[in-house]
């Protein structure tokens, strides 16, 4: 099938490498050259894994093409996916410019009938707003109810966790797709279904609903798993206050099959580019709508607090001002496997460290690059603080000298370090760990002060070991 891309980020990009794979012809198009010089050149620009390798087949093959040719990229597709930002307003709800506007080329060069799909995350009611964007341009155009320029909007939400995007794709939990009950909502189902085909021939993944429904499940999906996330946050720092150990809190609710141990770890704070914005529109669209999604309000200020959790740690054991103290970071990036640092908790974390006058090396294994540009926005007006961050090209060249330990991202080779090598290397033997990778215990009997989120802090004895 020809399929069209509009928008070459995370979903995009994924979206289109993914359904060439498996045989479609696909149009990638992009406002920005500088990505797709960069994509047309063997490279991609952003990391997630597995997906350069299957865009070097799908391009070596002739199934997937790049470029900011927009007339070209709507004359190609049969089925159009929008697949563009969707970032935050000043209020809280989705900007939807970017998908107005892609749904406004697809009405000015349309030359048939066409099947839009609304990939963005979305509120509800958008798919009403594209209907309305391309009418007024074939109206323009003179092909208003035109037959052969007839289209169908419809609402087909991305369910991909970066880091895993590519997996969670060829291989999805659920398809949910939203569809209009009519003529041209038939055509365009049957199009869906011919395109999904080939995920659905083990089982039925497919989940057919209207078009709100669809457009609601996506932000209703992305709320509750951060509502899981603040839950345990804030039940974590309730255990540090009475002494529990949420590690344990948490095999515990989590044996319960029930609840399940998925997005039940306690840490610093959620990140991204999905969570925060998600929740926020969600609520903003509450309001618009007279209601208060208390619940989701409560989630969000659970999340703004957490980023300061590990900083008031700090605070605690080294005092208010931190100036002659060096920290090194581990983990920049809001997860593993990504170089998003969107929302990411190693801003704040960072940012709070430098003002109150410390030194920070920070360590990522794939988001350092983007690190150093986003950081130069935000420390922008703060130029004595920028001096005074560093990005090191190993955890070992942030942790030698270094006061502390933050760790704020769970890459995999944070979780076994050699620790008797870490001990050494650090300046003052102590761990600040948002993540709670290390068992406490474990930490104290090797003479290591460690601090954890919801953990008990075990103190330790003269000789470096635990009372």
């Amino acid at each position: 099938m020809k399929v069209t891309i509009v928008g070459t980020g995370y979903v995009g990009l994924v979206t289109g490498a993914c359904l060439a794979e498996i045989g479609n012809d696909v149009f990638c198009v992009d406002v920005d050259p500088r990505k797709i010089e960069i994509l047309n050149n063997g490279g991609v620009p952003i990391h997630e894994p597995g997906l350069q390798e299957m865009l070097r087949r799908t391009r070596a093959a002739g199934r997937i093409q790049f470029s900011t040719d927009v007339k070209a990229s709507v004359e190609h597709g049969d089925i159009q996916f929008i697949a563009v930002g969707t970032p935050p307003d000043e209020d809280g709800s989705a900007d939807l410019q970017y998908v107005l506007a892609a749904a406004r080329n697809i009405g000015k060069y349309s030359n048939g009938f066409k099947v839009i799909v609304d990939k963005s995350t979305v509120p509800v009611g958008t798919a009403l707003q594209v209907q309305k964007v391309i009418d007024e341009e074939l109206k323009t155009r003179g092909l208003e109810g035109s037959d052969k320029h007839r289209f169908s909007v419809v609402s087909n939400p991305e369910f991909l966790k970066e880091g895993a995007a590519v997996d969670d794709f060829m291989r999805p939990d659920r398809i949910v797709i939203g569809i209009d009950d009519d003529d041209a909502g038939n055509r365009a189902r049957e199009k869906m279904k011919r395109l999904y085909a080939p995920f659905n021939r083990n089982h039925e993944r497919t989940l057919y609903m209207d078009v709100r429904s669809a457009e609601f499940t996506k932000y209703a999906a992305n709320a509750m798993l951060a509502t899981r996330i603040s839950f345990m946050n804030d039940l974590s720092n309730l255990a540090d206050t009475v002494g529990a150990d949420i590690e344990s809190v948490r095999r515990g609710i989590g044996s319960d099959p029930r609840i399940g141990y998925h997005f039940l770890y306690a840490g610093c704070g959620y990140g991204g580019s999905c969570f925060p914005k998600d929740v926020q529109a969600l609520a903003q669209t509450a309001r618009e709508n007279g209601h208060t999604l208390r619940i989701l309000e409560a989630v969000e200020a659970v999340n703004n607090d957490q980023k300061e959790v590990l900083v008031n740690k700090i605070v605690k054991r080294m005092g208010e001002d931190l100036r002659g103290r060096t920290f090194a970071i581990w983990g920049l990036a809001f997860k593993p496997n990504t170089d998003d640092m969107r929302e990411a908790s190693s801003r704040r974390i960072i940012e709070a460290l430098l003002r109150r006058g410390a030194t920070v090396r920070g360590y990522d294994p794939v988001a350092r690059d983007e690190a150093e540009r986003v950081f130069a926005l935000d420390l922008a007006d703060r130029p004595e603080d920028l001096k005074r961050l560093h990005f090191m090209k190993t955890q070992q060249d942030a942790l030698t000298g270094a006061d502390g330990l933050v760790i704020v991202t769970e890459w995999k080779e944070f979780k076994s370090p050699d620790f008797w090598h870490l001990k050494s290397a650090l300046k003052t033997p102590v761990i600040f760990d948002g993540r709670n990778l290390y068992e406490p215990e474990a930490m104290a009997e090797m003479g290591i002060d460690y601090f954890a989120i919801g953990r008990p802090h075990v103190e330790l004895g003269r000789n470096g070991s635990s009372n």
